[in-house]
């Protein structure tokens, strides 16, 4: 691991990449944007840096020796004060599949390489600002969300729902009632520039209801035909 030296006020981004060229590059180029960088050549020596340091959002370089920058990103997940650490993955890969694997697996973001510094420090502004707003606990109806813990109830009753479908209902959740297109929750959810086919949303939106849904519930998400979906305990049909 190695520690870029001085405070700067973008935040502390540690970056893990087996290339040393481009690592250095990398580094280089974040610090003059205003960043503090720590470096971490594998998934191992990375987890050891989070151990002693939490940074303010993590860049994975995908194909990482040993530890798998997706590995990685799986256990970022299942750490308890690291599940809700900003994770951008970056990959030589430009199958649509692999970015959908990333986003499913945590990953908030995914840039395929080479990219410019112009966009890695955009996707990182964006990154921060989404993870740097309230993490007051959400609640509508008798469903509750906790941003920083990553726990979700309803009724009193933990659920469990996977990184995809956490990320449809904390966006469902600050804007209740409020009816998103497939379209827009792809743009939100995915990224601009990812291109995931509309029926995967569908996919999501059922793994959200049967997680939410107990039996004899209301179902909290509505399908607003020909429009998209939105969270509402107004029943289907009653409106």
């Amino acid at each position: 691991m190695n520690t870029t030296p001085s405070a700067r006020t973008k935040g502390l981004i540690l970056v893990v990449e087996d290339d040393p060229a481009l690592l250095l590059m990398m580094r280089y180029n974040l610090e003059q944007r205003g960043y503090r960088v720590e470096t971490a050549a594998d998934g191992e020596s990375a987890l050891l840096a989070l151990e002693t340091s939490r940074p303010d959002a993590a860049v994975l370089d995908w194909m990482l020796p040993g530890l798998s920058g997706l590995d990685l990103c799986r256990r970022i997940r299942a750490h308890p004060s690291m599940r809700d650490l900003p994770v951008l993955l970056l990959t030589a890969r430009t199958d649509e599949r692999d970015a959908i694997r990333g986003l499913d697996t945590g990953a908030d973001d995914y840039l395929v390489k080479p990219c410019s510094i112009d966009t890695l420090d955009a996707r990182l502004r964006a990154l921060l600002r989404r993870h740097q707003s309230s993490y007051d606990v959400l609640s509508f109806a008798d469903l509750t969300m906790d941003p920083e813990t990553h726990r979700v109830e309803r009724a009193g009753r933990n659920l469990t729902l996977g990184p995809t479908e956490f990320r449809l209902l904390d966006l469902l959740i600050r804007n209740p009632r409020k009816v998103f297109s497939r379209e827009d929750l792809l743009k939100r959810i995915w990224g601009q520039n990812i291109h995931v086919e509309i029926r995967t949303i569908d996919v999501h939106i059922r793994r959200l209801r049967k997680a939410i849904n107990g039996p004899g519930e209301i179902d909290l998400v509505r399908t607003v035909r020909a429009a998209g979906y939105a969270l509402d305990d107004v029943p289907e049909g009653d409106t």
